[in-house]
Formats: C-alpha cells, sequence, structure tokens
C-alpha cells in the first residue's frame, strides 16, 4: 500500500516508516526538512515538504496523521498554548482541505490524539465510552481529533488513536526522567496515586499499523497497554531497574510552581483501558512494565 504520513519524523512517525518500508509498503512523508525525514525514515522514504506536491496521480491509499508539537516541552503560556493547538488543529484541517481536493481519495484516515483528552480521572477505569474532565489537555485533543473526523464527510474511514505515555530507548518522557532515578534521587510525584497509562513504542506502532489494515474499524482507541500502573509504582519498577532506591518525593506545590498549568499531565492521571483494540484482535507485546522497562533500558 501506499501512505503518507504527517509528524513521520517524531517518536512513533519514524517508527512507523521503518516499519512499512520493511514491510514493502510506499511511504511519502510530510516534513518541512528533507534531510530529517530520511535520516530518521530511512533514503527510500519520499520526503515532500508541502501536500502539494504529490501529485493527483499519485495513489494514497491510507493517511497516518501524526502531526503536532510535543505537548511537555515548554511551560503553557498563552502563546504556547496556541502553538500546540495550531501544530495540530490547523495541519489536520489543511490535511483534510488536501483530501477534499483530491480525485482519488485515501480510504483511511488515522489519526493521533492522547488520553489527555480524557482529563484528570482519578483512580476510575477509562474506556473508548468514557466522558472526560474539562481540561485544557481535552480542549486540546477534542478539537484536534473533531478536525480529522471531518474527512468522514469525504467518505474517508477514520479511526482515532489516543496515545499514552509512550516508552521508548532514548526518548520520550522516560528519558527526562532517567538522569535523576540514576542519580539516586528519583521517586513518586505528590502522593504517588495518580495512574500512568504506558505504552511501549513497539505496540503502539504496531497499533497505527493495524488499524490501517482493518477497514472494518473505525472511530476511537484508546492506545495504551492494558495495564496501567500509579506513578509510585511505575517509580519502583524504574527505580529497580535501574538498581536505585526511588525514595525521593517531589511535592505537588513544587510542579505547580515550576510548571503551573502544565503540571496537571503530571499530578493528574488516567486509568485507560484499551478495550476495542483488544476486542478487534490486537495482542500487545508488552502488558508488563517491568518487562516493557528491561526492553527500552537494555
Amino acid at each position: 500500500m501506499n501512505y503518507l504520513i504527517t509528524g513521520g519524523t517524531g517518536l512513533i512517525g519514524s517508527k512507523i516508516c521503518q516499519r512499512l518500508q520493511a514491510a514493502g509498503h510506499t511511504v511519502i512523508v510530510l516534513s518541512r526538512s528533507r534531510n530529517k525525514v530520511h535520516q530518521r525514515c530511512g533514503l527510500s522514504a519520499i520526503a515532500v515538504t508541502s501536500l502539494d506536491e504529490i501529485g493527483q496521480n499519485e495513489q494514497v491509499d491510507v493517511v497516518i496523521n501524526l502531526t503536532g508539537a510535543p505537548i511537555a516541552d515548554a511551560r503553557w503560556t498563552k502563546n504556547r498554548k496556541q502553538e500546540l493547538k495550531d501544530s495540530r488543529i490547523k495541519q489536520t484541517e489543511a490535511l483534510i482541505q488536501w483530501i477534499s481536493q483530491r480525485q482519488q481519495k485515501p480510504g483511511s484516515l488515522i489519526s493521533g490524539s492522547a488520553i489527555g483528552w480524557y482529563g484528570d480521572q482519578g483512580d476510575r477505569i477509562v474506556t473508548e465510552d468514557s466522558s472526560y474532565q474539562d481540561e485544557f489537555a481535552h480542549e486540546l485533543c477534542d478539537q484536534w481529533e473533531q478536525a480529522a473526523l471531518k474527512a468522514e464527510e469525504l467518505g474517508v474511514r477514520v479511526c482515532l488513536v489516543r496515545t499514552g505515555l509512550v516508552l521508548a530507548p532514548g526518548a520520550g518522557f522516560l528519558q527526562r526522567m532517567l538522569l535523576p532515578f540514576k542519580l539516586g534521587l528519583g521517586g513518586p510525584i505528590s502522593d504517588g496515586q495518580q495512574y500512568m497509562s504506558w505504552v511501549h513504542l513497539e505496540d503502539i506502532c504496531n497499533l497505527f499499523i493495524f488499524l490501517s489494515k482493518q477497514q472494518a474499524l473505525h472511530g476511537v482507541f484508546n492506545g495504551t497497554a492494558p495495564t496501567p500502573v500509579t506513578n509510585a509504582e511505575f517509580s519502583r519498577t524504574l527505580a529497580q531497574n535501574l538498581h536505585r532506591p526511588a525514595i525521593m518525593m517531589v511535592p505537588a506545590c513544587v510542579l505547580k510552581l515550576a510548571f503551573g498549568e502544565m503540571s496537571q499531565l503530571l499530578l493528574g492521571g488516567q486509568r485507560v483501558l484499551p478495550e476495542k483494540a483488544r476486542a478487534a484482535g490486537f495482542e500487545f507485546q508488552y502488558t508488563d512494565l517491568n518487562a516493557a522497562l528491561g526492553d527500552v533500558l537494555q
């Protein structure tokens, strides 16, 4: 099949690109940098800097939409919030506009989102049918999803993947945690009872590819391992893998002072289960946190 991937040079996107090309698929990657595409996705990836470079006669069967600036890379000022929205919503709207102008439209759009859609849910079990808490993360993800769902009006099948915290070697949120934990300064955040819904990089990439091939599937899918853990348990397991203690608790007030509104991402939590993916027959390779961390930290 022929794939178009936006955000293809990111953590998840680059891995998906590599996996698809290894399976013999053609991959077009939209990015501002052709060099970055070839560095992260491989020399056989077709790099475009504008959707207009893709001709009407070039077949695109599936679009995987992963566009978006990292949500936790900077404090949520008014300008940063707008940047986060523009990088997701405006870019997705531009993608839908491009699809609408295609004579031969792609059959499927698999679009990224995040479990932040649910907001802070305490210890309640969250499935794809759960409601939400009205926070900025929900507002951001919901507008992103609504923009992607416009493709359905064009006859395109749409799946939305609400991704959890991705465990990956040398990247992502885990990389930021490693230094203090390696120094023996790691530990739970606040009381540590907030849930962390994690997923191994291999599994989330496989889920996107799985959904791209299952023509009968549509709607929201939680991209999380079926075994969420509390922050305290995550901290203990990470420390054990690093052979370090995990006794340094980070007070909530310190995080609120340092990160402002963005501290919601660390102090709140979601106990998310991937009910629809498992019901559809998707099998997670990593369901045990200790095994997942052991693989990533190897």
